[in-house]
C-alpha cells in the first residue's frame, strides 16, 4: 500500500498532538504507561515526518508538522484542561490553521 507524503504528514502532526497532550499525563514521566505511550508516539511521529520529508519540501514539512501538532494541542487544552478560549487566542490558532492550509495549496508535490 503507497501512502501519500500528505497523508504521513498528517498522520505525523496527528502523533506530534498525541505525544504533547501526552506529556501532561507522564507528570513528568513519573507515569510508566503515559510515559511509555508518550515515547511511542514520539517515534511514530519522527518516523512518519522523515517518511513525508523524502518527497514534500523540509521547510514546508516541517512547518506544517509542528503547525497541525500546535493547533491540535491548542484545541486539545481547550477540551481536556479547560485553557482559555478568548478570541485574540482562537484568531491566533486561526491563523496557524491559514498558515498550514496555504503551504498545502501552494505545495507542487
Amino acid at each position: 500500500m503507497v501512502t501519500s507524503p500528505w497523508t504521513m504528514l498528517l498522520i505525523a502532526g496527528l502523533l506530534e498532538v498525541a505525544w504533547a497532550v501526552g506529556l501532561k499525563y507522564t507528570e513528568g514521566f513519573s507515569r510508566l504507561l503515559p510515559s511509555l505511550l508518550t515515547v511511542a508516539a514520539m517515534i511514530a511521529s519522527f518516523y512518519f515526518l522523515a517518511q513525508a520529508l523524502k518527497v514534500i519540501p523540509v521547510g514546508t514539512g516541517y512547518a506544517v508538522w509542528t503547525g497541525i501538532g500546535a493547533v491540535g494541542t491548542a484545541i486539545l487544552g481547550i477540551v481536556l484542561f479547560s485553557e482559555s478560549t478568548a478570541l485574540p487566542r482562537l484568531l491566533c490558532i486561526g491563523l496557524i490553521i491559514a498558515g498550514i492550509a496555504g503551504l498545502k495549496l501552494t505545495s507542487t508535490v
